[in-house]
Parts: structure tokens; C-alpha cells; sequence
């Protein structure tokens, strides 16, 4: 038998070329998210549950990449998180939260508590604007009997707008009048937006956001193949979901190409990314079932016991290598899922021809990942599991399918969770791996992810040579 050898990142290095670039400042990150998406920089927080809901999407999108939120909760749920990414920011919001004029005081508090919104569109179960609700009318009020209507600003004192107010004339208006929220309604005092001053300082504070055409941040949910996920892939559709991912271990599989499919056909207007593959023939099956971006990647994350477990995989700078001509040859945009041990990995993946990188590890342990902060001898941890632990299958399987303790026995984990040291901002984790990713494109004298995997020339090492590329014969400080 013929056995073709595997590589990882580990086993190569990137050859430096002369280069031309004065500062690693001077390069570009912007890259294909999907066939019509762009981001940034090519860094995405992967769909999983102790890495991306809202808070690490907004983060991300904030900063030029996008997030993915994770399927394992109720549709309702997944709505929610993908909702308040949408609401966070953008010149125009399409769905302010709005209540009816009977509703108590008591409900409204319980709403910012819950929502962290503070004020409200009045309006009537038409949707006719009746009113605006700040926080300055009820934060001081002593009676909880009272109403939104008893002590919103009526409809006749309002300042509002239409659905052609431009973000110039918006701001204009909020100088001029003094107010902070501009309700657009269109001619019969229907409501069809909302333009705040927040909305539009944060619209113009972060330039190279990744933001789709309205100015909200963008956001990637995931879906499976199985039960609901036609009712999954509906809900965030609806609630403006910009890109889906199908959420699978082995995509290349025929109940994951008919799901693929069957989602492409129903929706030909939403991005699409299928996965995860490792071949060039699972990249080609992918592609002709319609998607807009492939993901690679099987068994080489940190959490994946996959390759231990099944026996199964390919080693992730091979699997790109592989599956990259294919998808350039379909103008497919390819994403290299996994496996980054150290952030020159990051540069040997999109050097090897990836457009972007899944991370979860790297964001896994800070304040915008979800989960609680742990102490354990003086040490601050977060909680990080693979998608196909133990613990994780456990939960969904009792939260989801309502199974019993006593049905898990089946369960066969492919992950393992850990305790992942508490890093603090996300967004200094994304200043650090930027930076290194910009030094690596300057050594290989590239502008442009395009010119590094243009210049890019791999040399292979020796487990000798790994050894001299890390500090070595000394004690760290």
C-alpha cells in the first residue's frame, strides 16, 4: 500500500524572502469570509458553546472578523444571541424593542434587566408609533402602578423621521434638537426603524467593523443536519442571520450534503459555509451542493480526540494543501478550522492557502466567551469543552432531547473539556495574533494575503528543528 505522508503546521516553516516592506503596519489583512462576504481580518470565533455567543460575536465583528453562534441551545435562544448582535449597533435599526402603552412600569423594569435596553417605541398592537419611553422618564419614579403611557413623551411631541433619513441629516437633527433617538414611521405613523445618536457614534467609531449594508455588526449562526434544523435554519434566517454554518463532524457524508442542499435550495440569498472536510473530493462535493465557503478540518483542534478515538483524519496543513485548489478553481473561499498550537500557525495556514482561520482555543478564557470565572489556587480559569466531549454531549442530550442520566451510557466522547487560564479582552488576544500574523507577512514580503500565498515557500523540519524554533537553554523569567 502506498501511504502518503501527512503535515501539520508543525512539521514545516515558512521560508523568509526578501522583502520590500518597511513596517508589518503597511500590510492588509482583508480577506473572503464566503463568496460575498468580506472581512478584515481573517479570524472567526468558532461555533462553539465556551466560545461564541453574543458577546464574542459583537467582539469580533467589532474588531473586522465575524463570529459564529453555536447551535446548542433552543432555536429561541439562538435567535436571541444572534438578535442582539444584529440590535448592537448600525446606523439604522430595523427592530427597536418596542412595548404597548398598558404595560406596567414593574414589566418594563424587568425587560432592562433582562434585555439591558432602557428605553422603548410605544406603540399599539398595529404598530403604530404612540410614544417614546427613556430611561430619564421612569429611572426616579416612586410608584410601580403606573404605566408606559402615563409617563412616556406622546406621539405629538415627538421628533421622528422616514425611512430615507440619511445618517448626515440624522445627526444634524439630534445637534440641532437636542434629542438622543429619532423613530422613523412612514405615513400612516407605522414603525419602520430607529436612529439613535449611540447608534450612529458606534456606526462611524470602528471603520473597519464587519458590518452588512444597514450598518449592523454581521453574524454567522450554525445549524445541523438532523431534527430541527430546518426550523433552526428559518428562525435565524428571519431574525437576520448573515451567514449559516452546517454544523457537522464529518460533512462529507450523504445526510449532510442532502441537508446542505436542501438549505441551499430553500435560501439562495443567504452565505452558506459547509464542513468540515479534509479531502479534495469532500471540498468538490461540498461546492456542487451550493456552498459559499468550505471548512477544513477534521480532528486537529486542541479539545478533538477524533484521530485518537475513531482512527480518523488528516493532518490540517495537508488537508488544506489539498483542498485548496479545488475550491480556488470554484472561486470558494476556503477556512482552515483548528489546529493553531502558536500564532505562526495562523500565517502557515493562510500562507497554505486558507482565507481565513476558526479559532477557539485562542478566545476560549476571555471576558466575552461565555461561562463564569473560576478560582483555583489563586489562579483565574473559564471553563473550555470540545463540541463533542462528554460533558457537553451530556448536556444537550438532557437540555435538548430530555434523556435521562441514565441513557448516556451510548455516548462515545470525541472531546475533552478543560480549564483554560482567564486572558482578559478578547481584543487584546486579536492585537497579539494580528500582530504576529502582519510580522509573518512581512518576512515573506507580502501586502497581502494574496502576495503571502503567492511568496509562500514551505521547507519541512525535523522534530529537531521544532525543538530549536522555540526558546530553548534557558529559564524564562
Amino acid at each position: 500500500m502506498d501511504i502518503p505522508t501527512g503535515l501539520t503546521y508543525d512539521d514545516v516553516l515558512l521560508i523568509p524572502q526578501r522583502s520590500f516592506i518597511n513596517h508589518r503596519l503597511d500590510v492588509s489583512t482583508k480577506t473572503k469570509l464566503t463568496r460575498h462576504i468580506d472581512l478584515s481580518i481573517p479570524l472567526i470565533s468558532a461555533n462553539m458553546d465556551t466560545v461564541t455567543e453574543s458577546h464574542m460575536a459583537i467582539a469580533l465583528a467589532r474588531e473586522g472578523g465575524i463570529g459564529i453562534i453555536h447551535r446548542f441551545m433552543t432555536i429561541e435562544e439562538q435567535v436571541e444571541e444572534v438578535k442582539e448582535v444584529k440590535r448592537n449597533v448600525g446606523f439604522l435599526l430595523y427592530e427597536p424593542y418596542t412595548i404597548y402603552p398598558h404595560t406596567p412600569l414593574q414589566k418594563i423594569w424587568e425587560i432592562t434587566k433582562k434585555k439591558h435596553v432602557y428605553s422603548f417605541i410605544v406603540v399599539d398592537e398595529e404598530h403604530h408609533v404612540l410614544g417614546i419611553l427613556s430611561k430619564r422618564d421612569y429611572m426616579f419614579e416612586g410608584s410601580d402602578h403606573k404605566d408606559a403611557e402615563d409617563l412616556m413623551t406622546p406621539f405629538d411631541k415627538l421628533i421622528t423621521g422616514t425611512e430615507k433619513t440619511t445618517i448626515t441629516e440624522a445627526k444634524k437633527i439630534f445637534h440641532q434638537k437636542k434629542i438622543e433617538k429619532l423613530p422613523l414611521i412612514d405615513k400612516t405613523r407605522h414603525l419602520k426603524g430607529l436612529i439613535t445618536a449611540h447608534s450612529v457614534s458606534a456606526y462611524e467609531k470602528y471603520p473597519f467593523s464587519t458590518k452588512d449594508t444597514h450598518g449592523c455588526y454581521r453574524v454567522g449562526g450554525a445549524v445541523g443536519v438532523v431534527k430541527d434544523y430546518i426550523d433552526r435554519t428559518d428562525a435565524l434566517v428571519s431574525a437576520g442571520v448573515d451567514v449559516l454554518v452546517v454544523d457537522v463532524a464529518h460533512g462529507h457524508n450523504d445526510v449532510s450534503l442532502r441537508a446542505m442542499k436542501q438549505i441551499r435550495k430553500r435560501y439562495k440569498h443567504v452565505d452558506l459555509i459547509g464542513g468540515n472536510i479534509a479531502t479534495k473530493e469532500g471540498a468538490r462535493d461540498l461546492i456542487e451542493c451550493g456552498v459559499d465557503a468550505v471548512k477544513v478540518g477534521i480532528g486537529p483542534g486542541g479539545l478533538c480526540t477524533t484521530r485518537i478515538v475513531a482512527g480518523v483524519g488528516v493532518p490540517q496543513l495537508t488537508a488544506i494543501m489539498q483542498c485548496v485548489g479545488v475550491a480556488k478553481k470554484h472561486h470558494v473561499p476556503l477556512i482552515a478550522d483548528g489546529g493553531t498550537n502558536y500564532p505562526g500557525d495562523i500565517t502557515k495556514a493562510l500562507a497554505a492557502g486558507a482565507s481565513s482561520v476558526m479559532l477557539a482555543g485562542w478566545f476560549a478564557g476571555t471576558d466575552e466567551s461565555p461561562g463564569g470565572i473560576i478560582l483555583r489556587k489563586g489562579m483565574k480559569y473559564k471553563v473550555h469543552r470540545g463540541s463533542a466531549s462528554f460533558l457537553a454531549t451530556a448536556d444537550r442530550q438532557i437540555k435538548l432531547e430530555q434523556k435521562s442520566e441514565g441513557q448516556l451510557n451510548s455516548v462515545v466522547p470525541e472531546g475533552v473539556e478543560s480549564l483554560i487560564p482567564y486572558k482578559g479582552s478578547v481584543s487584546d488576544v486579536i492585537i497579539q495574533l494580528l500582530g504576529a500574523l502582519r510580522s509573518g507577512m512581512s518576512y515573506n514580503n507580502a501586502t497581502s494575503l494574496m502576495d503571502l500565498q503567492k511568496h509562500a515557500h514551505f521547507i519541512r523540519i525535523t522534530d529537531a528543528g521544532l525543538r530549536e524554533s522555540k526558546s530553548h537553554n534557558i529559564e524564562e523569567l
